[in-house]
């Protein structure tokens, strides 16, 4: 199985101040559109293609990989990714709390495995060896903060 966990400080010195209401609107943008968010052509495909009061289900292609996502919002905190098709099971959590001396934190969290390969094989220890490393999803917390500072410069969040 593949554990990974990362928090990153939402506002850092010399970025423009994001509030809880921003970056919630930044992790729901990129809930319903992977490809606002991605590396350009990482995200080919990104369409919500059911939608209820509590969850919308999304169906994208993400580094080739044609995936199913059934989707859960805990609005201003939480944003799980339940794996229901694709090379992964399991869920994927984006949330947003403050830390104890009231500082705004992103987090991100996930318990996977990959559909067909041998449990913890080497196919699942080089997956746990990229989310672990600079590249993995600390960077990509980075990222979707960034994103969503370039968003609320263009009027667009």
């Amino acid at each position: 199985m593949i554990y990974s966990s990362a928090t990153v400080p939402v506002n850092q010195e010399g970025e423009t101040k994001l509030t809880r209401e921003q970056v919630w609107k930044g992790l729901e943008l990129k809930a319903r559109d992977a490809r606002l968010f991605l590396p350009p052509g990482l995200c080919t495909r990104c369409d919500v293609i059911e939608e209820s009061t509590t969850h919308f289900v999304r169906t994208a292609t993400i580094a080739g990989s044609d995936i199913r996502e059934i989707i859960t919002l805990e609005p201003q905190s939480k944003v799980t990714f339940f794996q229901a098709a694709g090379p992964r099971e399991g869920a994927i959590i984006n949330e947003v709390f403050e830390d104890e001396a009231g500082a705004l934190q992103l987090k991100f969290y996930c318990y996977l495995g990959l559909r067909g390969k041998e449990h913890d094989g080497p196919e699942e220890q080089a997956e746990q060896t990229q989310f672990d490393s600079d590249k993995g999803y600390k960077s990509a917390l980075e990222s979707t903060l960034k994103r969503t500072r370039q968003l609320l410069e263009e009027g667009r969040l």
